[in-house]
């Protein structure tokens, strides 16, 4: 039975679920805001969970960097439109440990930023830079500085995670690496098997106890075990502790293939903390209709129960690329889906790519995004604020290439910060 329309007055409206919109929601509850988001199913769960600030800087060539704050310098100087160019590093420091301190409040602890990027083991053996890592991956950072004897498991019928090619990508470097593979409790028949399933699993003590045995009896003289990241959805940290307890050894997950659990983790987080922290969180459901309005913006939507209403005073942008669909590519450009704000991109198709996919310099439509001015405003067509109410956050942003440059939770996280400064300061000048 449809139900009498919601209607909902908060100072500031989220438009988006992937980590910039979460991080908004973070950063307004900080500052005590009424605050609602709503947002389709976001890319959180695609992360590997690890926070990037900045990871490579292509003017400087592709060698991993190793200083990350002096890197933001250096882009800022090449790359002047860059989002990190309207940044502080001291307000981009600010913004990390603001997220990382609240996401660990909500159980999924993360290793505090520092002035190095961490090098950060991937699905495939190779090491990414990053700011910050969950506390469940931080021993296999440590355990390869010390190029400490491992051994890395994987789980029959596992897709998409291979211990032999970790240990294939890594052998030179890391000499005292070796591979192993076991099923996992009651799923011992070889066929597929999913992390998120595993992961739920071993949230059970019982079956903490059977996987924890098998782990014993294949570490042979290793120092660590690294597993695929199933060490449980909630309060992973708990999981992981009693595994070691229970199995007597170092333990620590790498990231698998996406969807991942590390992913999913702060996604479920996200959406049963907010809640009980005043955040009015509509979830999995797309806006299909804003409306500016003298003292304010509308908010129109439909879930399960019937029409939603929000009215908010102000609204952050925060809908993601192609993935998330904040940008649609069609066959004449790229077009912002949800207002119809001008993109900057390439002028016409043919310049989307360039030849070679692996080209140092990467591929113009990766750079494709809506501009701001420095307090985050989007520009309308004419250069001019779209709307005094109006902000943005997260890769939706041109002149960026997150993929490449190793960015993308950091834009998210420090464009979101300013994004809510500003929407702050707007409002405390409206009252």
């Amino acid at each position: 039975m449809q139900q009498k329309p919601r209607a909902y007055e908060v100072q500031l409206a989220v438009i988006g679920s992937g980590l910039a919109g979460f991080a908004a929601s973070i950063f307004a509850l900080e500052r005590g805001l009424s605050t609602a988001q709503v947002g389709n199913t976001g890319a959180v769960a695609y992360t590997t969970g690890y926070l990037d600030l900045l990871g490579y800087h292509p003017v400087t060539g592709q060698q991993m960097l190793h200083d990350p704050w002096q890197g933001l310098e250096t882009l800022r100087r090449d790359e002047p439109g860059h989002p990190y160019a309207l940044i502080r590093n001291d307000e981009i420091a600010d913004a990390f440990h603001l997220f990382t301190r609240a996401v660990s409040d909500m159980g999924v602890n993360y290793s505090a930023p520092g002035e190095n990027n961490l090098a950060a083991l991937t699905p495939s053996g190779t090491f990414k830079p990053t700011l910050s890592v969950p506390l469940t991956m931080l021993p296999g950072v440590e355990a390869h500085r010390r190029a400490a004897r491992t051994r890395i498991v994987d789980i029959l019928g596992l897709k998409g995670f291979s211990a032999r090619e970790v240990v294939a990508n890594l052998q030179d470097s890391w000499p005292g690496l070796s591979a192993v593979t076991i099923n996992f409790p009651g799923m011992e028949s070889g066929s597929q098997v999913y992390p998120e399933v595993m992961a739920r699993a071993l949230q059970v003590p019982a079956e903490r106890e059977l996987f924890a045995q098998q782990l014993r009896e294949v570490a042979g003289d290793a120092e660590y075990l690294g597993l695929p990241a199933i060490m449980g959805i909630h309060e992973p940290d708990a999981v992981h502790n009693d595994l070691e307890r229970l199995s007597g050894l170092r333990l620590f997950e790498i990231p698998t293939m996406p969807p991942a659990v590390a992913g999913i983790r702060l996604r479920e987080a996200f959406e049963q903390i907010f809640p009980e922290r005043g955040l009015l969180l509509i979830p999995q459901q797309k806006v299909d209709r804003v409306t500016p309005e003298a003292d304010g913006t509308t908010l129109r939507l439909k879930d399960s129960y019937g029409d939603v209403s929000i009215h908010a005073q102000a609204v952050i942008l925060a809908t993601g690329r192609f993935l998330s669909g904040g940008l649609e590519a069609l066959r004449d450009g790229v077009r912002e889906a949800l207002l119809n704000l001008p993109v900057t991109q390439p002028e016409g198709r043919e310049a989307w790519y360039r030849e070679r996919y692996f080209d140092p310099r990467g591929h113009l439509v990766n750079r494709a995004g809506i501009e701001i001015d420095p307090q985050f405003r989007p520009l309308g067509r004419d250069g001019k604020p779209a709307s005094k109410r109006l902000f943005a956050a997260g890769v939706i942003l041109a002149h960026q290439d997150w993929i490449r440059q190793r960015c993308g939770a950091g834009i998210a996280i420090a464009s979101a910060y300013k994004a809510v400064e500003s929407a702050a300061a707007m409002l405390t000048r409206q009252t």
